[in-house]
């Protein structure tokens, strides 16, 4: 094979996007799996909406979906990297990692399957634990398959186990009051704010910092406010509208 097949350039094109509660990069899980609350719906679209590409997809409980990292592009990508999982302090190697920040900005995560739909020429995949910005280019779909993807003696280098989910989160009067507000609209958002905040969503430097800051981050059209007070999420406010 000659040096230039090698270095052929080859086009993705989107198959569909994705419709996540998660409207910015800051507080998405790190990791699929770690926030059960977080559906997502893969609404695939063009020649692929035909039912028929989806057609025995059902049949399996779980989906590998390999989609882009749309939002890092533009910032391009280096050899060395520094995980969250290691503090923010270490560097590793980018493909000793499953850093955004990539040569082809390719992403894969591996969710549970709730239901498929059609309709207004849209296929649409209802998923769970979701890791994805809202419109999330999506490349391709395919059946996650226990005995060949599931390796039990697979050995995970510096992460080789889920983070512990350590922080409990509480909510001010003011916050309750408007999650009851909200609570026909969002059902699942008191549970969606306790489990992303679980994970910390701090930049990994600020973790063990003692100030009690405040951060903020918006689920759906929704701002949440809150700061870290003797190890626990304290919400202080929750209001709808960007």
């Amino acid at each position: 094979m000659s040096e230039h097949q090698h270095s052929q350039s080859h086009v993705l094109e989107p198959i569909g996007f994705i419709e996540s509660p998660y409207t910015e990069k800051f507080a998405v899980p790190r990791q699929p799996g770690l926030v059960p609350a977080a559906t997502a719906r893969i609404v695939l679209h063009g020649d692929y909406a035909n039912p028929d590409c989806v057609r025995g997809l059902t049949e399996f409980s779980h989906i590998w979906v390999l989609f882009l990292f749309h939002q890092t592009t533009a910032q391009g990508w280096k050899p060395l990297v520094r995980p969250p999982r290691l503090g923010g302090n270490e560097k590793r190697g980018v493909f000793a990692t499953r850093s955004t920040f990539r040569p082809n900005n390719l992403g894969m995560s591996v969710v549970k399957v709730i239901g498929i739909t059609y309709r207004d020429k849209q296929t649409i995949i209802e998923v769970q634990s979701a890791d994805w910005v809202n419109h999330t280019p999506v490349i391709d779909i395919k059946p996650y398959v226990p005995y060949a993807d599931a390796i039990p003696e697979a050995v995970g280098g510096f992460a080789p186990s889920a983070p512990e989910q350590s922080l409990a989160t509480t909510f001010s009067a003011d916050a309750q009051q408007q999650l009851q507000q909200l609570n026909q609209q969002y059902p699942e958002l008191q549970a969606l704010i306790s489990q992303v905040l679980a994970q910390d969503p701090r930049p990994a430097y600020q973790q063990n910092d003692t100030a009690e800051r405040e951060y903020g981050m918006t689920l759906y059209d929704v701002n949440i406010r809150w700061q870290v007070k003797n190890q626990q999420n304290h919400v202080i406010s929750i209001s709808k509208g960007f």
